[in-house]
């Protein structure tokens, strides 16, 4: 099984994670996607490491990535800058961003795959997957407010 060895012990840095839903995970492993799109992004700048949550039915923690960068801008201007490597249709990205001025794409950096998903169920007492992300601190997810 594997674990998660690299949560931030630094101050400066955390780490998140983040829930995807699995056609999407599949995409990033494959390389197809190389940005994540938010409609909203973390208060704190300062992260070390993102943790891939794929969401319902694998319910595992699949992966990380390093932040690449993270670009702002109005929906269709960012879709116009990443659509080559988006991993997903302008359909469902305009639908995703629906009401939004805003945008935000990380790109996927030094992406590891594990080759034993994390449970999270197993490995973190009383977990409770995040609606969109959580900052890790060491054994547990804490949900900002």
């Amino acid at each position: 099984m594997s674990t998660i060895t690299s949560l931030s012990t630094s101050v400066e840095s955390m780490d998140v994670l983040l829930s995807i839903k699995p056609k999407y995970v599949k995409s990033i492993i494959e390389g197809e996607k190389r940005y994540e799109f938010r409609k909203t992004l973390f208060k704190n700048r300062e992260i070390g490491r993102i943790y891939i949550y794929s969401s319902s039915p694998v319910k595992k923690i699949v992966g990380s990535f390093e932040i690449g960068g993270i670009l702002e801008d109005y929906p269709v201007d960012l879709w116009d800058t990443v659509k080559e490597y988006a991993g997903i249709n302008d359909r469902d990205f305009f639908a995703y961003f629906d009401g939004k001025s805003r945008a935000f794409a990380i790109k996927i950096q030094n992406l590891q795959e594990f080759n034993d998903p994390v449970d999270p169920y197993e490995t973190m007492p009383g977990f409770v997957p995040p609606q969109s992300y959580c900052y890790m601190d060491r054994e547990k997810c804490v949900t900002p407010q």
